[in-house]
């Protein structure tokens, strides 16, 4: 109570004064929060408003159909879509996997079936897809139709579509899936490899591929070629950490650890013989493995 003593320091007739004002101010705030909490735009301005917005939607509207992704499906053979393609398509992440599982293993769809099986895609999305498939002209046949995971050829391979010999330390992923049996994702690791390598220094580096088929190694064979031994920054086994020699794609692990025992045990390795004695060597590949060491 002692903040208000000074209000009884006025007069009664100040004391009214100053209770009437309180109450004005109290009233005006009441009178401004009604009026602020109704909208009293007559009809007529309303319509213009709304007009108004409505032209400015139909601006942005315009712009979204510009900035969108055209809807148009052209024919397309289901055996490569890209993962942009199929997300514009509506497949799924996990349907867009089976089917590249599914064609890493060298294997190829021929029919609205056979991709409906592969991917588990729905009826509704099939249907819509279906008018644009495009398969090739040749299909691969299997046994069993109903088993797509077991299969055989019963048709040659269509002729490749590669005219003339390339290099292949030169070839680009273009030249490589003109190879049948070649698509985007084996073009792509055909070229990793080449470039963790630093070169291939044979064409049968093709059957590490193990996944490949064997007409598409054929191909490859067939149609490219080493013109000339890349210069290839060589690993020297002498001095090389475990890291480096267990990122070499012929070495594992194991074998990288056993380099580096033989070498602190006998001094020094002098050529590739002295590593034949290493357990799980891959002897068969010895004579392409000893072009990219040096001792």
């Amino acid at each position: 109570m002692k903040a208000f003593r000074f209000f009884f320091r006025f007069t009664k007739d100040q004391q009214k004064g100053i209770m009437v004002l309180f109450g004005l101010i109290i009233v005006f705030q009441i009178i401004y929060f009604i009026l602020t909490s109704f909208d009293f735009t007559s009809e007529e301005e309303k319509s213009k408003e709304e007009k108004e917005w409505l032209a400015h939607q139909d601006e942005i509207n315009a712009l979204k159909r510009k900035t969108t992704h055209n809807d148009t499906i052209y024919p397309f053979n289901p055996n490569f879509i890209t993962d942009y393609k199929g997300y514009i398509l509506g497949l799924s992440t996990l349907q867009l996997d089976k089917l590249h599982d599914y064609r890493a293993s060298g294997r190829f769809i021929n029919s609205v079936s056979e991709f409906k099986q592969v991917t588990g895609v729905g009826d509704t999305l099939l249907q819509k897809l279906q008018p644009y498939f495009k398969f090739g002209n040749k299909p691969v046949k299997y046994d069993n139709v109903s088993d797509i995971q077991k299969y055989s050829r019963t048709e040659s391979a269509p002729e490749s579509k590669a005219v003339k010999v390339i290099d292949i330390n030169k070839a680009i992923e273009e030249d490589l899936i003109k190879v049948y049996g070649i698509g985007p994702y084996y073009a792509k690791e055909i070229l990793k490899r080449r470039s963790i390598l630093g070169g291939f220094v044979s064409m049968d580096q093709m059957d590490d591929f193990s996944t490949l088929s064997a007409e598409a190694k054929s191909g490859l064979k067939k149609y490219f070629n080493v013109s000339k031994i890349p210069e290839i920054e060589k690993i020297n086994v002498n001095t090389a950490s475990l890291l480096q020699l267990s990122r070499f794609p012929y070495f594992n692990k194991d074998i990288a650890r056993s380099v580096i025992t033989q070498r602190s045990m006998d001094g020094k390795i002098r050529k590739i013989d002295d590593l034949l004695e290493i357990q799980n060597f891959p002897v068969d590949k010895v004579k392409i493995i000893a072009l990219y060491l040096e001792f």
